[in-house]
């Protein structure tokens, strides 16, 4: 049996930033830019929402997560470390139960 590996198809922060900025300026729409570039049907609305493109006179532009985006990540980030102390809290529990038996 033949098995397939999914590969997916990275894209450069400069490719994003190119495809946003003609998603904002050239009228077409999500859809039609797509098409146009060859790139997954809904990926630029998903790189619309997740991004922020971030332009400085000086420097080049770049991307940025939204703060939704950050928000999100920042909340798993949290959830993960709650789980980390929960799980520590509970073993200083269990060896306090271990060395308080032993001194009985």
């Amino acid at each position: 049996m033949d098995e397939k590996k999914t590969r997916y198809r990275t894209y450069t922060e400069e490719f994003k930033l190119e495809a946003l900025e003609l998603l904002k300026s050239s009228g077409k729409t999500a859809r039609q830019i797509e098409r146009e570039l060859g790139i997954t049907p809904g990926l630029l609305v998903k790189w619309r929402d997740r991004y922020q493109v971030i332009s400085k006179e000086a420097e080049q532009a770049h991307l940025a997560l939204s703060d939704m985006e950050a928000a999100k990540r920042e909340i798993q980030r949290l959830q993960r470390r709650l789980a980390e102390v929960e799980e520590e809290r509970e073993i200083l529990k269990k060896t306090i139960n271990i060395f308080s038996r032993k001194s009985e």
